[in-house]
């Protein structure tokens, strides 16, 4: 059980750094929501070497930390939504066994934004703001893809590697 928190605070810690990161990259892709997603490839190593709850609990510390260091109360809530429906989407596809490490993170991707987009759609309520899903759609592809490669890299050298 002390492997474990200790893992837990290692991987924690590593998935702010990656959120820090991620404020200090000067990209701006002129649609409000789109970022890398650095930390979430700890979120798909986490998933895979353990199981979706450690994962969730994982995500939903470094979004809250994280939200409260580099952001504000907005920036939690949507990255909430984002985070968990990510989260519920990835497992599920990884419980079928199916699918490759990229291909769930690409799935994640695609639905971290759109339950971003859906917390918006409430916030300024109007469904106006959906003319950004087939941009969000496509960065969620692409951002997953990066992620899933690098998470999937990760995952054959560390493969003996036990987070319990």
């Amino acid at each position: 059980m002390k492997n474990r928190a200790a893992y837990f605070g290692v991987l924690t810690a590593l998935a702010l750094i990656f959120s820090y990161i991620e404020t200090l990259i000067p990209i701006q892709f002129g649609v409000p929501g789109i970022k890398l997603g650095l930390a979430n490839l700890i979120i798909v190593i986490v998933l895979y070497k353990t199981d979706w709850r450690e994962a969730l609990l994982l995500s939903v510390v470094r979004i809250i930390i994280a939200g409260f260091i580099f952001g504000n109360l907005f920036s939690i809530v949507y990255s909430l939504a984002g985070g968990v429906l990510s989260l519920a989407v990835m497992a599920l596809l990884k419980r079928k066994d199916r699918f490759s490490v990229a291909g769930i993170s690409m799935a994640g991707g695609v639905c971290h934004n759109i339950g971003q987009l859906i917390v918006a759609m409430i916030v300024v309520e109007t469904y106006q703001v959906g003319y950004y899903l087939p941009v969000l759609l496509i960065a969620g592809l692409i951002t997953g893809a990066v992620i899933g490669a690098v998470a999937g890299e990760v995952l054959k050298r560390i493969r003996n590697l036990s987070f319990q």
